[in-house]
């Protein structure tokens, strides 16, 4: 059974798709831009900012995914910054300070929705 959700925190989805999809044990997120949880909007701030509130946004909706931080098992980071990886890193380290880090994957693109500098989607695992 394929179950499609959309949290009811933080940002809503602003074009046409399904933020997370579950089927069994497994559940994708859509990728992710830095929109501010109230207005929507991307966030003013560099690489390193739009890369929290990524993770902070996915905080907000991973309990009604019905998945944890120690579920996520592969994770894909789109960045139009490759030369300010390491400030991405910096805050992906923060995020798995106590939580062993998923697979991954970083790509450098072009451009990205909303003129965002970063995009991160993410795969969860509940066993």
């Amino acid at each position: 059974m394929i179950e499609r959700i959309t949290a009811t925190r933080g940002p809503q989805p602003r074009f046409l798709y399904t933020p997370c999809v579950k089927s069994g044990p497994m559940g994708i997120v859509s990728g992710m831009v830095a929109l501010d949880p109230d207005s929507g909007t991307l966030i003013d701030g560099d690489v390193a900012a739009q890369t929290q509130r990524i993770f902070d946004n996915l905080l907000l909706a991973l309990p009604e995914y019905g998945f944890a931080m120690q579920d996520l098992v592969l994770a894909r980071i789109y960045t139009t910054c490759m030369d300010q990886f390491p400030r991405i890193n910096a805050v992906w380290e923060r995020q798995f300070a106590d939580t062993p880090p998923p697979a991954r994957t970083s790509v450098g693109v072009s451009a990205l929705p909303l003129s965002a500098q970063i995009e991160i989607e993410f795969m969860f695992h509940r066993g």
